[in-house]
């Protein structure tokens, strides 16, 4: 018998499975043809429900009953959206090399040196001229102290504060022991700027004032009610204090960064945004770069760029705007970009004492008489030295992620500061860039700055009437 001839049978197979194809796909064309169309009839007529498209009826004009845009509308949501999720890098682990595009033609590394803080370096970030540059407009601007002696209205302040010795003693009261040790007084004492009070500062204070007539180096409650909460500092002022004596010795001015800025300082804002791949309408309304210079001696103790987090706390470029009242404020900078404007002869690193522990706690950064944060004594203490190279940037995250892509708490591992200059002179720069826990709020700043750069009101007002306070670091 011969073999069955199976060329009908497969064109017969062709011809099926099409016609099955056709029929599926018209199914599916029917389905989403009657889907939309419900949507539309039950969109409501200003713009609300699924459709997002106001509907009308015979003789209405549409436009003119709808609020808003479709295009203006949809720009609204995709801005929320790309705020809703702050991009942030991936350290990997310390020595990962990962390539970054900051500059046509040229290639530059992203360095992971510590992943708590989640902290890079990035070599050959500006060019020689770019450094050179700056630091001539910076001369141009004029630099001032950074740091204004503190005076007695900041006692004032305080005691106009609802708030009792027993319950100051308390909070200092780290261990809950009822006796105040040295290192608890100095914790309260490290708060903002001020004198940086050593353990042989407050055996010198305890002796002057006579706070501490038993000699045991400990204040119990009832000796600490006879002292002011601002006794310590005071001391000093009237005792006098060198230079070498503040929580930081420097000068610093501020460049604008904005619309008709330099051309140099408007290219190093957009090649931040390539680095940190965050917002650029977040980065621009930023605080303007703050150009700061170290003589000979200059320090900066050990710090944190931006405080915590508490429900009752503020931003600064935030609080104009949402009409914020609180007791706290603080500069919510998310992120610290720092650049090495020349080499340093000796000296002048940059230290994060407590990079890559396993734990942090304040009382920690003290043991015996080392202190962990004095950048003039124990820098070579710290876990992580990062010595000054012109052009090198520093890039770190002052707060966590809150593990839906927003600004989580503060990264406490952040805790860094300027060592000595032994030899020469140090010249660096700061970008921050500056974002609200509160998204929210965020939004509403980001709106209302814009409205600010749209008027008659040239950007540049803007920007300093958000940031003309900051001009000290909390």
């Amino acid at each position: 018998m011969p073999p069955k001839d199976s060329v009908c049978s497969r064109s017969y197979f062709v011809v099926v499975m099409v016609f099955v194809h056709v029929y599926i796909l018209n199914v599916l064309a029917l389905l989403l043809y009657v889907y939309y169309t419900s949507d539309s009839a039950h969109t409501a007529p200003d713009g609300g429900g699924g459709g997002g498209v106001a509907s009308t009826t015979p003789g209405q004009d549409a436009s003119a009953r709808q609020e808003v845009s479709e295009p203006e509308r949809t720009a609204a949501k995709l801005q929320q959206e790309a705020f809703t999720r702050l991009h942030r890098l991936e350290g990997i682990k310390v020595g990962h090399v990962q390539k970054v595009d900051l500059l046509p033609n040229k290639v530059h590394y992203l360095k992971t040196l510590s992943l708590k803080p989640l902290l890079f370096e990035i070599a050959n970030f500006l060019s020689e001229e770019e450094c050179k540059l700056v630091i001539h407009l910076a001369k141009l601007k004029g630099l001032q102290e950074s740091q204004i002696m503190p005076s007695d209205l900041q006692q004032e302040a305080i005691d106009e504060m609802d708030i009792s010795k027993e319950e100051i003693f308390n909070l200092l009261d780290y261990n809950q022991d009822g006796q105040l040790q040295m290192k608890e007084v100095l914790t309260h004492t490290r708060f903002g700027d001020g004198v940086w009070i050593t353990p042989e500062n407050i055996r010198e204070i305890y002796t002057g004032l006579e706070a501490d007539p038993d000699g045991n180096g400990l204040l119990s409650l009832e000796e600490f009610k006879q002292l002011n909460t601002n006794a310590f500092q005071s001391y000093l002022r009237h005792r006098g204090v060198q230079k070498t004596e503040l929580v930081r010795n420097s000068k610093h001015t501020w460049l604008y960064q904005g619309e008709g800025a330099h051309k140099i300082l408007r290219t190093i804002r957009h090649r931040v945004i390539r680095l940190t791949q965050l917002p650029p309408e977040i980065v621009e309304h930023s605080e303007p770069l703050q150009v700061v210079k170290y003589d000979q001696g200059g320090h900066y103790h050990a710090h944190h760029d931006s405080g915590p987090i508490y429900a009752e706390t503020s931003c600064f470029h935030t609080k104009l705007v949402t009409n914020g009242s609180t007791p706290l404020e603080t500069s919510c900078r998310y992120v610290t970009v720092l650049f090495y404007l020349n080499n340093v002869s000796e000296g002048g690193e940059t230290a994060f004492p407590v990079a890559d522990n396993r734990t942090y706690e304040e009382l920690s950064l003290m043991h015996n008489d080392v202190d962990l944060r004095d950048t003039r004594q124990n820098c070579n203490r710290a876990n992580l030295l990062v010595k000054p190279v012109q052009g090198t940037a520093l890039f770190w995250y002052n707060y966590l992620s809150n593990g839906e892509g927003w600004v989580g708490e503060q990264d406490e591992y952040s805790l860094h500061g300027g060592c000595i200059v032994i030899r020469g002179s140090k010249w660096i720069a700061n970008n921050w860039i500056n974002i609200d826990p509160d998204i929210q709020r965020q939004l509403r700043f980001q709106q209302a700055i814009s409205r600010y750069a749209s008027d008659d009101a040239p950007a540049e007002w803007a920007v300093d009437t958000i940031f003309r306070d900051l001009h000290v670091e909390l």
